[in-house]
Protein backbone atom coordinates (compact mmCIF):
# COMPACT_ATOMS: atom_id res chain seq x y z
CA UNK A 1 0.00 0.00 0.00
CA UNK A 2 3.07 2.31 0.86
CA UNK A 3 4.62 2.04 -2.18
CA UNK A 4 1.23 2.40 -4.06
CA UNK A 5 1.37 5.99 -2.67
CA UNK A 6 5.06 6.82 -3.19
CA UNK A 7 4.53 5.67 -6.82
CA UNK A 8 1.71 8.07 -6.85
CA UNK A 9 3.30 10.71 -5.37
CA UNK A 10 6.43 10.57 -7.94
CA UNK A 11 3.52 10.57 -10.38
CA UNK A 12 1.73 13.01 -10.17
CA UNK A 13 5.04 15.28 -9.09
CA UNK A 14 6.60 14.27 -12.23
CA UNK A 15 3.88 15.03 -14.42
CA UNK A 16 3.07 18.81 -12.26
CA UNK A 17 7.14 19.31 -13.36
CA UNK A 18 6.38 18.36 -16.96
CA UNK A 19 3.11 20.87 -17.28
CA UNK A 20 5.38 23.14 -15.41
CA UNK A 21 7.86 22.77 -18.08
CA UNK A 22 5.43 22.61 -21.07
CA UNK A 23 3.84 26.11 -20.33
CA UNK A 24 7.16 27.82 -19.66
CA UNK A 25 7.97 26.59 -23.16
CA UNK A 26 4.73 27.82 -24.72
CA UNK A 27 5.22 31.48 -23.20
CA UNK A 28 9.18 31.27 -24.53
CA UNK A 29 7.47 30.62 -28.02
CA UNK A 30 4.84 33.24 -27.62
CA UNK A 31 7.39 36.20 -26.38
CA UNK A 32 9.90 34.77 -29.26
CA UNK A 33 6.95 35.46 -31.41
CA UNK A 34 6.23 38.69 -30.63
CA UNK A 35 9.83 39.90 -29.78
CA UNK A 36 10.44 38.63 -34.10
CA UNK A 37 7.40 40.13 -34.84
CA UNK A 38 8.24 43.90 -33.06
CA UNK A 39 11.85 43.81 -34.68
CA UNK A 40 10.28 42.61 -38.21
CA UNK A 41 12.29 39.14 -38.63
CA UNK A 42 11.67 35.97 -38.95
CA UNK A 43 11.10 33.12 -36.26
CA UNK A 44 13.26 30.25 -37.48
CA UNK A 45 11.29 26.83 -37.40
CA UNK A 46 8.66 28.78 -34.73
CA UNK A 47 9.53 26.56 -31.74
CA UNK A 48 12.09 27.22 -28.73
CA UNK A 49 14.75 25.15 -27.33
CA UNK A 50 15.41 25.05 -23.29
CA UNK A 51 19.02 25.09 -22.67
CA UNK A 52 19.06 25.52 -18.67
CA UNK A 53 16.91 25.28 -15.45
CA UNK A 54 17.74 26.10 -11.83
CA UNK A 55 16.19 26.98 -8.65
CA UNK A 56 16.01 30.93 -7.92
CA UNK A 57 14.65 33.27 -5.41
CA UNK A 58 12.39 35.57 -6.13
CA UNK A 59 11.88 38.96 -4.82
CA UNK A 60 9.32 37.61 -1.97
CA UNK A 61 11.67 35.26 -0.97
CA UNK A 62 10.17 32.32 -2.30
CA UNK A 63 11.90 29.14 -4.41
CA UNK A 64 10.64 29.32 -8.38
CA UNK A 65 12.47 27.07 -11.22
CA UNK A 66 14.47 29.56 -13.75
CA UNK A 67 14.39 28.46 -17.17
CA UNK A 68 16.99 29.55 -20.33
CA UNK A 69 15.29 29.24 -23.85
CA UNK A 70 17.50 29.80 -26.76
CA UNK A 71 15.47 30.26 -30.50
CA UNK A 72 16.96 31.13 -33.93
CA UNK A 73 15.81 34.47 -35.73
CA UNK A 74 16.69 35.69 -39.63
CA UNK A 75 16.58 39.16 -40.51
CA UNK A 76 16.33 38.19 -44.82
CA UNK A 77 15.98 34.46 -44.87
CA UNK A 78 19.33 33.47 -45.52
CA UNK A 79 20.73 34.51 -42.08
CA UNK A 80 20.59 32.98 -38.49
CA UNK A 81 21.38 34.55 -35.23
CA UNK A 82 20.52 32.97 -32.04
CA UNK A 83 18.56 34.58 -29.55
CA UNK A 84 18.21 33.96 -25.59
CA UNK A 85 15.65 34.43 -22.83
CA UNK A 86 15.45 33.60 -19.18
CA UNK A 87 12.08 33.31 -17.53
CA UNK A 88 11.74 32.93 -13.97
CA UNK A 89 8.34 31.67 -13.42
CA UNK A 90 6.19 32.78 -16.01
CA UNK A 91 8.11 36.44 -15.50
CA UNK A 92 10.46 37.28 -18.58
CA UNK A 93 14.18 38.36 -16.62
CA UNK A 94 16.34 38.26 -19.52
CA UNK A 95 16.63 38.60 -23.22
CA UNK A 96 18.85 38.85 -26.14
CA UNK A 97 18.02 38.57 -29.32
CA UNK A 98 16.32 40.75 -32.02
CA UNK A 99 15.76 44.83 -31.29
CA UNK A 100 12.70 46.46 -32.03
CA UNK A 101 13.59 48.82 -35.08
CA UNK A 102 12.67 52.17 -35.14
CA UNK A 103 10.07 53.57 -37.62
CA UNK A 104 11.01 54.95 -40.74
CA UNK A 105 10.15 58.34 -41.07
CA UNK A 106 7.61 58.93 -44.08
CA UNK A 107 8.43 60.30 -47.64
CA UNK A 108 5.96 63.56 -46.86
CA UNK A 109 7.97 64.12 -43.45
CA UNK A 110 11.47 64.78 -45.56
CA UNK A 111 10.01 67.39 -47.74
Amino acid sequence: MQTLFFLMLAFGGGFAFWSASRAAAERAIALGREACAAAGVQLIDQTVHATGMRLRRGEDGWLRVERSFRFDYSEDGTDRHSARMVLHGDRLVAFTGPAVRPAEPSDRLLR
